[in-house]
């Protein structure tokens, strides 16, 4: 995929993103593609990769910059993307979706409408990712039955959330 795309995602949305110490060096990578694409982003940490950091205190910085924003989006990254995404998913309103290819990151769009992206830094070469992210950006969510399901998902965890 090319790195030209003219607006990835709506003006308004900024993307927060956090790693642990695992997943240091590809969030360096996935920064500077969305500062290459021009989208604006709110690295909540780490900031050190030679410090050995808990993953959810990160992870839970990304789901509350999430759920702080209509419509906001996010990205985790740690060793396997594993933690990241069980953490994540323990919060009402959030739909982190693990990607380690191009089709799941376009289906989590399309049929999920997944906010938060989670990547594995010790799964994923610099260019996947970058593919990964930028499907994932540019990718629309389908509505209709899809919609449907997520407010099922939402009714059946009991939170009563519409996201």
């Amino acid at each position: 995929m090319s790195s030209t795309l003219s607006r990835p995602v709506p003006e308004t949305t900024v993307i927060a993103i956090a790693c642990d110490h695992a997943g240091f060096q590809l969030k360096t990578e996935v920064v500077a593609l969305l500062n290459e694409l021009g989208v604006p982003v709110k690295d909540l940490g780490c900031s050190n990769p030679d410090e050995s950091v808990h993953y959810p205190v990160f992870g839970k910085k990304v789901v509350d910059a999430i759920l702080a924003r209509p419509q906001g989006r996010g990205i985790l990254i740690c060793g396997t993307g594993l933690g990241m995404s069980i953490i994540a998913n323990r919060f009402p309103g959030i739909r982190a979706a693990l990607c380690n290819d191009v089709s799941t990151a376009v289906m989590s769009r399309r049929h999920n409408n997944a906010n938060l992206l989670v990547l594995g830094g010790r799964m994923l070469g610099p260019q996947l990712a970058r593919e990964i992210v930028q499907a994932w950006l540019t990718t629309p969510f389908d509505g209709g039955r899809h919609q449907e399901r997520l407010d099922l998902l939402e009714e059946l965890a009991g939170s009563g959330s519409q996201r």
